[in-house]
């Protein structure tokens, strides 16, 4: 087995998932690249042009998956389209309408205050921000 593929077996179980065939694929692929934001269907394409038989709701569930587990984010930029990012770490987004493209924007670029206070009993888990762009129009 390949050091990558034993890599990919290891995140999962330490993310408490079990490293089942198509899970290694479909992290293979989803981890490959590096950062990144990618939609079921976007996956779903890049598992069929590498040769993965797996189905779109087999992706639409794994990634569901690798959330609950904490391995990835979702970002839900549109109400018709949801992203999911693999860098789970804390930082904000531009999202780049006309072309649906989600970057990432560096948490040191951006500061967060004045937050309300939590109802009793509760906790800010994360807070996103998405600062849409669009191209400027030509004068």
């Amino acid at each position: 087995m390949a050091q990558a593929a034993r890599d990919i077996e290891t995140r999962l179980r330490d993310f408490g998932l079990r490293p089942t065939r198509q899970r290694v694929a479909l992290a293979d692929l989803l981890f490959a690249k590096g950062d990144r934001h990618l939609t079921v269907e976007e996956l779903h394409e890049e598992a069929e042009a590498a040769g993965v038989p797996v189905s779109l709701a087999t992706v639409y569930n794994t990634l569901h998956q690798f959330t609950e587990a904490g391995l990835i984010r979702v970002l839900a930029v549109e109400s018709a389209k949801t992203y999911f990012d693999t860098n789970i770490s804390d930082h904000h987004h531009f999202f780049v309408e006309g072309r649906n493209e989600v970057l990432d924007i560096p948490v040191s670029n951006l500061q967060i205050g004045n937050l309300p206070e939590a109802p009793e009993g509760m906790e800010i888990a994360h807070v996103d921000v998405i600062i849409r762009l669009r191209e400027k129009k030509k004068s």
